[in-house]
């Protein structure tokens, strides 16, 4: 699974689109959706997006309840 993949099961889980991640993240959607297009995440990244969206990131994700992505 790629890490685009999780990060929409991610946002998913948080009830939350890709629109509003870019906006939690300082930047446009269209960045982020091409991020997305290919694959292509920074671990400075990915740590920013789990402090956005109120989770840890271990080369994971995971969740209040446990769940790991």
């Amino acid at each position: 699974m790629g890490m685009t993949e999780k990060i929409k099961i991610l946002l998913v889980k948080k009830q939350m689109s890709g629109a509003q991640l870019a906006e939690l993240l300082d930047t446009k959607p269209s960045n982020l959706y091409n991020k997305f297009k290919r694959d292509n995440f920074s671990e400075k990244d990915l740590q920013k997006i789990a402090e956005a969206l109120d989770c840890k990131y271990e080369g994971f994700f995971f969740l209040d309840n446990g769940d790991q992505i």
